[in-house]
Order: C-alpha cells, then sequence, then structure tokens
C-alpha cells in the first residue's frame, strides 16, 4: 500500500472534498437534496481512494445537509474501523470560504489528518487559498479549472491548524471522480 504522506513526518494532512452529485427533487428543499445514483457510486470509490493511498482521516467534519452526510458515511463504510466519527457542522451548509477555514481552524491540534466535507465554491476557494506556490502544478489546474461534486483535494502542513490562513499549505493532489 502506497501513501502520499510520510507517515513519520510531523506535516498535518488536511482532505477538502466537495460532497458527491446530487439530485433535486421536485418539492425538495436545497438541504435535503439527496445524492443521485452517480453520487451514490463515487462517494465510495474516493473512501476506496483513501485507504489504498493511505490518507485516512483521523478527523472528519461534515456540513449538515443530507448530501454531505450520505457522501461522509459511503466513505466511512469504505474506511470500515478506521473511519472516525463525523462532527456535523451546520455552518458548513453553504458556507462562505471563511466559515470553511474557520472550521479547519478549530481543528484540535492533537488531529493529524482531518477531511472537511463542504459544498462549492468554499470547497474550490478554500484550497486554492491555502495551497502555496510549492503545489503539484497538476493538482492546482485541477482545482484551479473545476472542482466537481465528489472532488478530493489532500494538502499538506507543518503549520497548527489554526495557523492555516493562505498559501502555507502544500497541495499534493487532486481526484476528481
Amino acid at each position: 500500500m502506497s501513501s502520499l504522506i510520510d507517515p513519520h513526518s510531523q506535516a498535518k494532512t488536511l482532505m477538502i472534498m466537495r460532497h458527491a452529485e446530487a439530485d433535486m427533487p421536485w418539492g425538495t428543499s436545497d438541504f435535503d437534496r439527496p445524492l443521485t445514483a452517480n453520487g451514490h457510486a463515487d462517494a465510495p470509490r474516493v473512501g476506496r481512494w483513501m485507504v489504498e493511498n493511505g490518507v485516512v482521516p483521523e478527523m472528519i467534519i461534515t456540513s449538515s445537509a443530507l448530501r454531505t452526510r450520505q457522501t461522509c458515511t459511503w466513505i466511512c463504510d469504505e474506511l470500515a474501523d478506521k473511519a472516525p466519527t463525523a462532527s456535523l457542522e451546520d455552518r458548513l451548509y453553504n458556507a462562505p470560504t471563511q466559515e470553511l477555514l474557520a472550521a479547519i481552524g478549530r481543528t484540535p491540534d492533537t488531529v493529524r489528518s482531518l477531511l472537511v466535507i463542504a459544498h462549492y465554491p468554499a470547497v474550490q476557494d478554500a484550497v486554492l487559498s491555502l495551497a502555496s506556490r510549492d503545489s503539484d502544478y497538476e493538482a492546482m489546474m485541477g482545482v484551479s479549472s473545476n472542482f466537481p461534486p465528489a472532488g478530493l483535494a489532500v494538502l499538506s502542513s507543518q503549520k497548527p491548524w489554526a495557523a492555516l490562513d493562505g498559501a502555507d499549505a502544500i497541495l499534493r493532489t487532486f481526484i476528481e471522480r
């Protein structure tokens, strides 16, 4: 099993994910939008990718919207006994970028790997805000041009979570369904 992140490094790993593809059934509020069949297939693929690449979160923060909760459930199913209990954050539902960054900043420094599942455009804007110029070029181009449903950005940083405020994390990879 390969790993994107050196397990002996002191760097923290931050994964920022957009929820998987969501449906818009007639009469359903935006908050209660469920995943589509594609979404139900894509979310577990991301979880398998995490396991296969040794990028498993110690903590998960997710928007409390139905589509993000369902995405989180599928990922946790793939992580199996390695899955942490997710924290639901009402404030992440269609939140601005600053709120997403604030949620990351509230993470205890004892946590070395964090997964945040939220909404577009905040996920894209947060990654672009945090990524330093040492980031992987292809990953930066991918995030810059499109952040599709089930997209996952993996960053690393030596800084404490609360100190991440812009261009101080390295974007390692960007996974699109």
